[in-house]
């Protein structure tokens, strides 16, 4: 079977298949007539290229344990590391891209940051509108159970801090 199909690519396009586009493409590199002119990657001709120079760093810029300590002559500086997501973020970035705890931490600290996000807009005087800004109504509409799973671990963990807390509080009086 497998000499079959093995035949089958060193034949030209069967006509039966001619008309799909694309037909082919995964032949073997010699059949195709494109290939003694590719170049992977591409060369690119005349190219010249200075370095831009150094961006004034003037907020805190978090880099990879893989690159040495000097920054990349242009960088993002729009949003620094701030509040509980910012120290999260510092202790991701003490671990290496390739191990799984430093995207694990950048992935709560984006959960974390989104909840600051929240509380700011609550401290402020402005309610947000979570239904409409996290999808709500759509996800209700196409994965009722998922919403209602997420409810249920939210409901759960607020009830979990809120146990916390009291505790606490009433540790505290008792002293």
């Amino acid at each position: 079977m497998a000499d079959d199909a093995r035949k089958d690519t060193d034949t030209p396009v069967a006509p039966r298949h001619a008309h799909i586009p694309g037909w082919g493409v995964d032949r073997d590199p010699a059949d195709r007539p494109a290939v003694p002119m590719e170049r992977m990657p591409a060369r690119l001709e005349g190219v010249r290229w200075t370095e831009p120079a150094q961006q004034p760093q003037t907020v805190e810029v978090l880099c990879s344990t893989e690159r040495d300590s000097t920054l990349t002559p242009i960088y993002g500086s729009t949003l620094p590391p701030h509040g509980a997501s910012g120290g999260l973020r510092r202790a991701a970035f003490r671990y290496s891209e390739n191990d799984l705890r430093h995207w694990l931490i950048l992935l709560l600290a984006d959960r974390t940051d989104m909840v600051e996000g929240v509380l700011d807009d609550l401290r402020r005087g402005h309610v947000p509108n979570l239904v409409a800004e996290m999808g709500l109504k759509s996800a209700w509409k196409h994965d009722r159970e998922g919403v209602l799973r997420k409810l249920a671990w939210t409901a759960g963990t607020a009830a979990f801090l809120g146990v916390l807390a009291w505790r606490r509080s009433t540790a505290r009086r008792r002293r």
